[in-house]
């Protein structure tokens, strides 16, 4: 069971004090931090790219394969932030008219992240001469050289941390870069593209470069369009929403809402999204899985064609096709956590007392890149941490796990690892959700090695720390006037998360399922002055809350809710309720 901690000065109700106390919470109390905090500029907080190690050699090369038509691969990595960075770097070629480049994206399973030296050799004998990475490279060292020795030129753009001996790009953009000074160190990688393309669009502007351009310009502030999927990576790509990446998210946001893009505006009517009132979360679960659900299924250009297309009926028929993939991926995920499931009633009839307390399964033909939705369904079923393992294209065991809610992942891998013979090739994420590869050999004893450190380490040592909630509130705070005090603080994410709040000893007038398959979970309470107050979970039931509450959820019967706000616009109605993030015992 998860276990939550009141933040300090904070068990206390009213909304005076509200704002002030969720901006400590957050680390942010002088007023300068302040001001930058809730009034993020464009002006302001948005850097000189020129600030970047190795911006003017890209800059001078890029402009040089545009004036002499330079064949050029634009080359990204599959996920939500490689992706929308590649849409970056082609909308601005298209822009300035340049038309002799190609975007290519590698399949996630059969060639891995990253360049590789397969499609670099088809690149030589296609004859380009420019490759420009984005959110990959920095470690590519061998690709790279046999580029060079081809005859290509590489500009990496990355994000990722260096090595100690670094690629022999031509270029090398990366805030992380060990002779970098740039003051924001953790873009995402469609950050730092559109980094380059500032750069770009400052110096062309200057030198009145772009030809096929009324006077050789580019419109001032054009480049500010691109901020959709930049806010699309940033949201998406677990960086800190802080500083210049806040900038990001917030503007990226605004663009998004009034975004020409066919693709996008076509995906949020069909999945009933209001375009006018999109919020980081319709981001996570709408646009985000699908840019996923492509990269998994094998066909991440689909994503980038979905994002990048100006024409009306293909983007119809990518919106469609990736729905259909994502629905794909749903059945597959569901199918494998059906063969899971299966082994688990064979090998232990589903007993508690029996099964072990870390549960490690795979099997050699899922792919990785699906195992950690698995993972999620296994954890939460039998509450217990999971680790499921699948095998990629180069035929090496990687797997994903994700906690019992109250198991520390990194600390139980850390402890296996310490014991010999050593099993992981590498491990890590956070106490709640991680990632691993592991020696072909091993993988047959990974889950002896991962149960005899659960029982080998001492209960404070496996125990993922308490989860901070910023306040106790009482049902009569939920109201418009909390919300917007609450809503200064969006976009939330990654190091801003969405304020949390406890509501103690209230009682439920009626719990029910909703939706098509009653998977979806409603409540209803009324406040002192009898107005109602509704709370919903998405894809939970009452059943779904018996781990921490000791039984199945019912009306009339006291509990404490961890909740989050959420304003809802649905059909145009507007609607403020609670979001559970969990329900535990009065």
């Amino acid at each position: 069971m998860k276990q939550y901690a009141l933040r300090p000065q904070s068990a206390t109700s009213g909304s005076g004090d509200l704002l002030v106390s969720l901006l400590r919470h957050r680390g942010i109390e002088t007023p300068e931090d302040v001001e930058y905090f809730l009034n993020p500029s464009y002006d302001k907080h948005v850097h000189d790219p020129f600030l970047l190690h190795d911006m003017d050699r890209a800059v001078e090369r890029i402009l040089k394969a545009i004036a002499g038509e330079e064949k050029t691969v634009i080359y990204s990595d599959y996920d939500t932030d490689g992706i929308p960075g590649a849409v970056v770097l082609h909308d601005f070629f298209k822009k300035v008219g340049f038309k002799n480049f190609i975007n290519y994206i590698p399949h996630r399973h059969d060639e891995g992240f990253g360049l590789n030296s397969d499609a670099v050799d088809q690149f030589i004998k296609d004859g380009a001469r420019l490759l420009i990475t984005i959110d990959c490279g920095i470690n590519d060292i061998v690709p790279i050289r046999e580029a060079k020795k081809g005859g290509i030129d590489v500009i990496v753009t990355d994000h990722h941390l260096p090595p100690e001996k670094l690629p022999p790009a031509f270029a090398i953009v990366n805030p992380k870069h060990p002779k970098c000074d740039y003051p924001e160190k953790m873009l995402c990688g469609a950050g730092v593209i559109f980094k380059l393309v500032q750069a770009l669009v400052k110096k062309g502007n200057e030198m009145k470069a772009f030809t096929n351009l009324p006077d050789g310009i580019i419109k001032e502030g054009w480049e500010k369009w691109l901020l959709d999927m930049v806010g699309i990576a940033t949201l998406s790509d677990m960086v800190p929403l802080r500083g210049e990446n806040r900038a990001f998210a917030y503007f990226g946001l605004m663009v998004l809402r009034k975004s020409p893009r066919v693709g996008i505006a076509r995906l949020l009517n069909e999945l009933g999204v209001d375009q006018r009132y999109l919020t980081e979360e319709d981001i996570g679960f709408t646009i985000g899985p699908r840019i996923n659900a492509a990269s998994r299924m094998g066909v991440p250009m689909d994503a980038f064609h979905m994002l990048s297309t100006d024409d009306v009926n293909l983007a119809r028929e990518h919106v469609e096709h990736l729905n259909h993939i994502n629905d794909e991926r749903k059945g597959t995920v569901a199918a494998m956590a059906k063969e899971i499931k299966k082994v688990i009633k064979e090998r232990w009839d589903g007993d508690d007392k029996v099964m072990p307390r870390v549960i490690v399964l795979g099997n050699p033909d899922w792919r990785p890149s699906l195992v950690g939705l698995v993972a999620n369904t296994i954890a939460e079923e039998y509450r217990r941490p999971a680790y499921i393992w699948g095998r990629d294209g180069e035929g090496i065991i990687k797997g994903s796990c994700r906690s019992d809610g109250e198991t520390d992942l990194v600390a139980l891998m850390q402890s296996a690892e310490d014991s010999s013979p050593k099993t992981f090739i590498q491990f890590g994420g956070h106490a709640f959700s991680g990632g691993f590869s592991v020696k072909n050999d091993k993988i047959h004893t990974l889950g002896d090695k991962l149960n005899a450190a659960f029982d080998k380490l001492a209960r404070e040592e496996r125990v993922a720390p308490a989860i901070d909630v910023d306040r106790e509130m009482l049902l009569d705070d939920v109201n418009w006037d909390t919300h917007r005090v609450i809503d200064r603080l969006a976009p939330f994410g990654t190091g801003n998360p969405k304020p949390l709040f406890m509501f103690r000893n209230i009682v439920p007038s009626s719990v029910r399922g909703f939706g098509k398959e009653k998977n979806h979970l409603e409540m209803l309470f009324s406040n002192s002055r009898g107005i109602p107050v509704k709370a919903i979970a998405f894809f939970k039931t009452a059943e779904d809350w018996m781990s921490g509450y000791g039984e199945t959820v019912i009306a009339r019967k006291p509990l404490t809710l961890i909740a989050t706000f959420e304003k809802s616009v649905f059909r145009g109605k507007t609607e403020l309720r609670l979001r559970i993030v969990d329900i535990i015992k009065k």
